[in-house]
């Protein structure tokens, strides 16, 4: 069977875009002739083909083009084009849902849209952001006019596709690849961060957007560190968001290390090396570094919003004072989430193989 499957891009540091490269591996290893389609790609396939379509360097520009893709008629039309002889479409993100959702009209290719969400617009602070985010949640709603089946990562988002468009969908949760397990050694990722042996670190994981709630999380370590001033924060994501991310400079106190890229590779031994995971992202469709984490056997921290009850394991919600094995936190309450750090980090041994 011919599959393609559509992604805007297709690089390690998006978690859609490892769900692609698993998924489209998985498909390859059933027998499959496998392609991803993608406007920008720095992934390397393997067992599969990669097409890049191609898109504007700037980043700026990339959010408008991925915007008003529909205007770029050539290129949408040899994009779909390219899917006549396929047996299945499966697109994972707008724009590439108009791709398939034209392949569908034009070739009867059967169009599947793979639910990943898109975070709330009242997230966004600046208004020109509050208004993208709006504009690309609705023209997302549009492409999906004609799908012929739709799968959701998580059971919030079955529930959100239903409440917006009446689409019913198919929960199938992220897999985590093999990669993620218990036992691995940290040690040299702590050297390499100038963790010392005596100090504490915690770990985030995500694009550095204002949905992820990475300022607040820098106010919950500003609380965690008056009581525990050996414990060091690791924040790895892109900075998507230039401003934000100057702001997010601005406010980090000198125990937090910024690293834009982590290679899937090195990845897991980020995961050893960290006492434990923290998140206070306000929206997540699933959040697969949580998940990935727990993989790795750490312990994580969350609000108790979006997916977090379903990803987060054997969590426990808390207000205040209790802390114990995974933990929700109620949203908004930045002294209960530092109290369940504190808590988690202080029956944790310094001098310990990671």
């Amino acid at each position: 069977m011919k599959i393609a499957i559509l992604t805007p891009t297709f690089h390690y540091f998006s978690g859609i875009d490892r769900v692609v490269e698993l998924q489209a591996s998985d498909y390859s290893k059933r027998g499959n002739d496998v392609t991803v389609f993608a406007l920008e790609a720095t992934i390397k396939p393997k067992g599969f083909n990669l097409e890049v379509l191609g898109m504007p360097k700037s980043l700026f520009l990339q959010r408008l083009y991925r915007l008003f893709f529909s205007l770029d008629f050539i290129k949408l039309s040899k994009a779909v084009n390219k899917l006549k002889n396929f047996d299945i479409v499966i697109s994972h993100f707008y724009p590439t849902n108009l791709i398939a959702s034209a392949a569908k009209r034009r070739f009867g290719v059967k169009y599947i849209y793979y639910n990943h969400g898109i975070g709330y617009s009242k997230l966004f602070s600046n208004p020109i952001e509050k208004l993208y985010m709006r504009l690309f949640a609705y023209l997302n709603r549009l492409s999906l006019s004609n799908i012929d089946s739709a799968v959701s990562i998580s059971k919030f988002l079955r529930d959100e596709l239903k409440k917006e468009t009446g689409i019913e969908s198919e929960v199938i949760y992220n897999k985590i690849g093999s990669r993620y397990k218990k036992g691995i050694n940290g040690t040299k990722i702590r050297k390499k961060l100038a963790i010392k042996n005596n100090e504490k670190s915690l770990l985030f994981i995500g694009r550095l957007s204002p949905h992820k709630n990475v300022h607040t999380l820098l106010n919950i370590f500003d609380l965690v560190n008056k009581k525990l001033p050996n414990v060091r924060l690791v924040v790895i994501g892109k900075q998507t968001f230039p401003n934000y991310f100057k702001k997010l400079k601005q406010i980090a106190n000198k125990n937090v290390i910024f690293k834009e890229f982590v290679s899937d590779k090195e990845l897991p031994h980020y995961y050893a090396a960290c006492d434990l995971y923290v998140t206070a992202s306000l929206w997540e469709g699933f959040n697969l570094p949580a998940a990935e984490a727990q993989a790795c056997g750490k312990k994580v921290v969350a609000f108790d919003v979006c997916s977090h009850p379903e990803i987060v394991k054997n969590g426990v919600l808390v207000k205040k004072d209790t802390a114990v094995t995974n933990v929700y936190v109620s949203q908004k309450d930045i002294h209960g989430f530092a109290s369940a750090i504190i808590k988690l980090l202080k029956p944790i041994h310094i001098h310990r193989k990671v």
